[in-house]
């Protein structure tokens, strides 16, 4: 027999134990509706792309081929990289990639679903979980990429490479912590979308994925004043040179990220019925 769902006035702020009972209750219920959201949106995806999963490739590998371009043509200098250039920007665009995707899909999938949203009771953490898996889904092919590059450059991986995915992890959490804070804003104005794009391209350019972490100046200072840096930083060199450069500031974005999810899912969730009923009405 279901459990019966009661709806009162009282918000579940005032009882916490009763509300993280039925965050947990509707996480284990997502489960299902999770994987079929995962694999339609996986398969519509590359279904409906005449290039597939060469998407995931191409960023890049165009991205790599013109700063390649750009610095031995000497119209930009980036300094030393720990990798033969190709291989440090492909790498590291497939990680900032990863970031955005985790970014953009708790608000692309709950604007996606918002005719749904109103006419169907279903846990909506299965909107966000689903889209994770397709983050990491995509991930996995650019590890192709990845390999194939790293035994082309003959780049020796560390026994570290393994502990990169725990970076890795906490990257793509940062993106989601961001993500599920604007999806309910996204869902009832479009400027959300449409500022990430061009806040994205900006953020692109304060985050070391063509460059090294600069040592010194305001631009200095801003880039390592930016939470993606540590964590992208810090799974690069666990999967290349197993030398951790600041292991400090990895663990307070970390932490941050992983309180500051759990503060943002109980936003999510007391925001989306308000959300759903300015939508529907």
């Amino acid at each position: 027999m279901p459990p019966k769902v009661v709806y009162t006035p009282e918000s579940l702020l005032r009882h916490p134990k009763r509300l993280f009972q039925q965050m947990w209750r509707d996480l284990l219920a997502a489960r299902e509706l999770t994987w079929r959201l995962m694999i339609r949106d996986i398969s519509a995806q590359y279904r409906q792309s005449f290039l597939g999963v060469a998407w995931a490739f191409l960023p890049p590998i165009v991205m790599a081929t013109g700063f390649t371009l750009a610095k031995d043509a000497n119209v930009i200098s980036v300094g030393a990289t720990d990798l033969p250039y190709p291989a440090y920007v492909m790498f590291s665009t497939a990680l900032w990639q990863t970031f955005v995707e985790a970014l953009n899909g708790p608000v692309q999938a709950v604007t996606a679903a918002k005719p749904m949203l109103a006419r169907v009771n279903f846990p909506r953490e299965a909107l966000i979980l689903a889209k994770l898996g397709e983050v990491f889904f995509n991930f996995a092919i650019k590890l192709i990429l990845i390999v194939a590059l790293f035994i082309w450059f003959g780049v020796s991986v560390s026994w570290t490479a393994i502990l990169a995915i725990v970076a890795l992890i906490h990257l793509v959490l940062l993106g989601t912590f961001i993500g599920v804070l604007l999806a309910p804003l996204g869902v009832l104005y479009q400027d959300i979308s449409k500022g990430l794009t061009m806040i994205t391209g900006f953020w692109l350019f304060v985050t070391p994925v063509v460059y090294p972490v600069p040592s010194s100046g305001t631009f200095g200072f801003l880039v390592k004043l930016n939470p993606v840096t540590p964590l992208l930083v810090t799974a690069r060199e666990l999967a290349t040179t197993g030398v951790v450069s600041d292991p400090y500031r990895f663990w307070v974005v970390s932490v941050i990220t992983l309180v500051g999810l759990v503060f943002t899912w109980i936003g999510f969730r007391l925001a989306m019925p308000f959300v759903v009923e300015r939508v529907s009405s």
